[in-house]
């Protein structure tokens, strides 16, 4: 198993910055990508950022130019860079790791950690 712990949120006002940090632990041999998902109250939940162990990012449309992922291999753990925070990113943010390759494909989550944004 994949144990993912998120940190970082709390409430900031818009405009403001709020950095995440993701910490896996466990059996992480296979895992390749991380990423950070969002959901707001009554909406899907949707991609915000992933990001792969060689580095490679990709952005949700909304956060592009704002946000910005990381990744520590060496600590294992995953980051999201917020800047320029709007009211509309408010919602719970969950840390997503993702097994595959060599080993059978699997998606791990964390519990999450909310970020309000107050305008």
């Amino acid at each position: 198993q994949v144990q993912l712990v998120e940190s970082g949120g709390g409430l900031v006002q818009a405009g403001g910055s709020l950095g995440l940090s993701c910490v896996a632990s466990g059996v992480i041999i296979g895992i390749n990508t991380l990423a950070w998902y969002r959901q707001a109250p009554g909406k899907q939940r949707e991609l915000v950022a992933s990001i792969t162990r060689r580095g490679s990012t990709h952005y949700g449309d909304s956060v592009k130019g704002r946000f910005t992922i990381s990744i520590d291999n060496a600590k294992n753990t995953v980051y999201l860079q917020m800047n320029t925070l709007k009211f509309e990113d408010t919602a719970v943010y969950y840390c997503k790791a993702e097994r595959g390759g060599l080993y059978p494909a699997r998606d791990f989550w964390g519990k999450g950690t909310q970020v309000t944004v107050s305008s």
